[in-house]
């Protein structure tokens, strides 16, 4: 299926909007709208792509995936500094570290195929096991959110096996 390109992610300053859900109460959709209308409001963004980032608890397991275990997920956008924040947004600054990317092609539905491959066939057949940093996905100029042509980047916090 898909290699995933390694890359290093340098220190990012994000603002937005975030939620408590678990996979079986998923509340991305509700999320988002909430965050989209205002991003205006955010003058220091450095670029036009958007971040949908989950944030999950040291002992979330992958291999159980337990759909009522509670995360935290933003929608953000990257920005140059932290000087002046919306009402009603957060700051948020996601740490450096080594990433598997992927890209997932389909619609936002066919996502969980996607995941599937990566945590069920690439990530235990490599040398890399997942680290503890937040995972996110990347929404750019591709991304079309339920159409078949969209893309975006699926981003692994990865570190090497012992």
């Amino acid at each position: 299926m898909m290699n995933p390109e390694i890359k290093i992610l340098p220190e990012k300053k994000l603002i937005g909007k975030r939620m408590q859900m678990t996979l079986s109460d998923n509340k991305t959709n509700e999320l988002w709208k909430s965050f989209m209308p205002s991003r205006k409001e955010i003058k220091n963004n450095i670029t036009t792509e958007l971040f949908s980032i989950q944030v999950y608890d040291k002992s979330f397991d992958f291999t159980k995936f337990d759909l009522n275990t509670p995360f935290e997920k933003w929608a953000a956008i990257e920005v140059s500094d932290f000087i002046t924040i919306p009402n009603g947004m957060e700051s948020y600054t996601l740490p450096n570290g080594l990433y598997a990317v992927f890209i997932h092609i389909g619609a936002a539905s066919t996502g969980a195929k996607t995941f599937q491959y990566i945590f069920g066939t690439w990530l235990p057949n490599s040398i890399y096991t997942l680290d503890n940093r937040p995972h996110f996905e990347i929404l750019g100029e591709k991304y079309k959110n339920d159409d078949a042509n969209s893309e975006e980047e699926i981003w692994i916090p990865i570190k090497l096996r012992a």
